[in-house]
């Protein structure tokens, strides 16, 4: 197996060279307006595969995948001649379908971009479904809590120093908290 680096190289050598050689040297009217956007090659470099794009409709794409098909020989003895690999790979042509899904996802986007704008015309002249303050605002309210449940600065201090304060297999967690039951315990 070769080195990846080595096959990228060789990838990128033969999407140049075959992009070249369809510009230059293959004048088959089926062509059309075709643009090589990549090219992979094997791990064994045996071969590879040319993404290409068509400009067109459905009889466009045809007619250039046959050409490119027909100009297949000329193409791989171009891409021998000019990489200097011992084993010229065989050359597959497939079309690439980014244009397709850039143009699919852009869609998506603008369907999203719409949805957006509609929800926010909405929430502009929305009203909330309760009171428009739902949190209490009465003092008289808030001191209602019930002050045995809250742990004083000193009690926190004590259970944070004190070894024995950790709650173990055999004492409860609120046991562990409350002073007097610590005192009682020893």
């Amino acid at each position: 197996m070769a080195d990846p680096a080595r096959a990228r190289k060789l990838a990128d050598r033969i999407k140049v060279v075959v992009a070249e050689t369809l510009e230059r040297r293959i004048k088959d009217p089926r062509l059309g307006f075709t643009t090589i956007t990549a090219a992979r090659v094997t791990g064994d470099l045996q071969h590879a595969t040319v993404f290409y794009t068509v400009f067109g409709d459905d009889v466009q794409k045809q007619a250039t995948a046959a050409a490119l098909a027909s100009a297949r020989g000329v193409l791989r003895s171009e891409v021998g001649r000019r990489t200097g690999v011992r084993l010229t790979p065989t050359l597959e042509f497939l079309e690439d379908a980014v244009p397709e899904n850039a143009q699919a996802i852009e869609d998506l986007l603008r369907t999203a971009r719409e949805q957006d704008a509609a929800v926010a015309v909405l929430a502009a002249s929305a009203q909330p479904a309760g009171e428009a303050d739902p949190y209490r605002h009465d003092p008289a309210l808030l001191d209602e809590d019930d002050d045995e449940d809250d742990l004083d600065d000193d009690e926190v201090e004590d259970v944070e120093h004190d070894p024995d304060a950790r709650p173990g297999a055999d004492r409860l967690g609120d046991d562990v908290l409350d002073p007097d039951v610590r005192a009682r315990r020893r």
